[in-house]
């Protein structure tokens, strides 16, 4: 009875190997291959599309679809195409916190774009953090924006180092001893003019006025009359494009004869160039876009920008294209599962953008890269200077 079964038993186990031999399809030969992942990877995107800052939402948003499209016709991530999912946060924290909420619980995105201001993607961030979603800020600037943890990242300027940078052209560029600042109230322009105002004064500099405004402010005449009676060497005007075209013109008409200084807040060609007119002439303006440089990635975006918009880019733009350029390059190298996605970002180094060679990101999730410093000349920004020195390209990571 004993020999039987284990007769059987050896017959059992031959038939089970021949089987699975068969399986094998003759040492691998044969095998067929696990079938490809070919679902989409799903992007998440907030702006203010409509609201008081509805020029910067349609120009990012353009941008995000444009680097969509060109991902996906150079061949997606690995394989994978991109699908954007697109909200307008109409420049409200509420609903901003409201879409970061749909987008990391309903719409299964992998990664976030904020191509949004300091405020609203402020009160996004802590819930992507939460997610364990990476969320790239293109262009809002409030410090705190990446303090949360380490899957919040900034793709332009963090306020302080701008700030900084605007203060190293006033001393260096400009050679201004005093300094009269005109700051939206906002985080945008309490940063910067807060950051300025700190280097500035520790290079022995004077601020002799300081004044706020809000950003839908359009009467400038009695702030500018008291600026000029001061008569200081600069003013350093931390804002956006519609009040800054506001101050360009009326400082004209008042014949105040200052040299300004802006910043990234007015580099636009839509509202500030074409609402400012010949009274832009002359402004200098720290930023991140370089529409002089050789670059094959800044020349190939302006060139695809403007045949898609009709019209020139703006910093914003650039800053949001490539952000969605920096996902694709983490996603393809290192996967594209949010934490890989996150620790792709973090190996970055040296990645040549739209906005410069971006030379990695630090611990808080802050880019590294020059600082570009443009002027208004007839009607158009051009090349002024480049900021290189560590001392205030980099970003604090603390």
């Amino acid at each position: 009875m004993k020999s039987r079964f284990s007769l059987s038993l050896l017959i059992l186990i031959l038939s089970l190997g021949l089987m699975l031999a068969g399986c094998g399809g003759g040492g691998g030969g044969d095998k067929k291959p696990a079938a490809e992942n070919k679902t989409p990877i799903k992007i998440g995107f907030f702006a203010p599309v409509t609201g008081p800052a509805a020029a910067d939402g349609d120009s990012v948003t353009k941008a995000a679809k444009l680097a969509v499209e060109k991902i996906n016709k150079t061949g997606g991530i690995n394989g994978r195409q991109v699908e954007l999912v697109a909200y307008d946060d109409n420049l409200k924290p509420q609903e901003a916190v409201s879409i970061a909420q749909k987008l990391t619980t309903k719409d299964g995105v992998v990664a976030a774009v904020s191509g949004s201001y300091s405020h609203t993607t402020r009160a996004a961030a802590p819930i992507f953090e939460n997610a364990k979603i990476p969320m790239i800020a293109a262009y809002a600037l409030h410090p705190d924006i990446t303090k949360g943890g380490d899957y919040v990242f900034r793709q332009s300027f963090v306020g302080t180092a701008q700030g900084k940078a605007g203060a190293f052209v006033a001393v260096n560029m400009l050679k201004a001893k005093t300094v009269a600042i005109l700051n939206v109230d906002n985080d945008f322009g309490t940063t910067l003019a807060d950051s300025f105002t700190k280097y500035f004064e520790s290079k022995g500099g004077k601020v002799v006025s300081r004044d706020k405004f809000t950003m839908v402010e359009k009467e400038f005449n009695p702030v500018l009359t008291k600026i000029k009676q001061l008569k200081p060497d600069l003013i350093y005007m931390p804002t956006y494009s519609g009040t800054g075209a506001q101050i360009a013109r009326q400082a004209k008409e008042l014949n105040l004869g200052i040299q300004m200084l802006g910043t990234e807040g007015i580099d636009s060609t839509m509202e500030f160039l074409k609402v400012a007119g010949a009274t832009a002439d002359g402004i200098v303006i720290t930023t991140n876009l370089n529409r002089e440089s050789k670059l094959k990635a800044t020349q190939e975006f302006i060139k695809d920008y403007s045949e898609m918009a009709k019209h020139a880019p703006d910093m914003v733009a650039a800053s949001t294209y490539d952000c969605f350029m920096v996902l694709a390059e983490a996603m393809r190298k290192n996967g594209a599962e949010p934490e890989k996605i996150k620790d792709g970002i973090y190996k970055i180094k040296d990645f040549e953008a739209a906005t410069g060679i971006i030379k990695g990101y630090n611990k808080l999730g802050e880019v590294t890269k020059n600082v570009q410093v443009q002027i208004v000349k007839n009607g158009a920004f051009a090349y002024y200077g480049e900021i290189t020195d560590a001392e205030i390209i980099t970003p604090p990571d603390k």
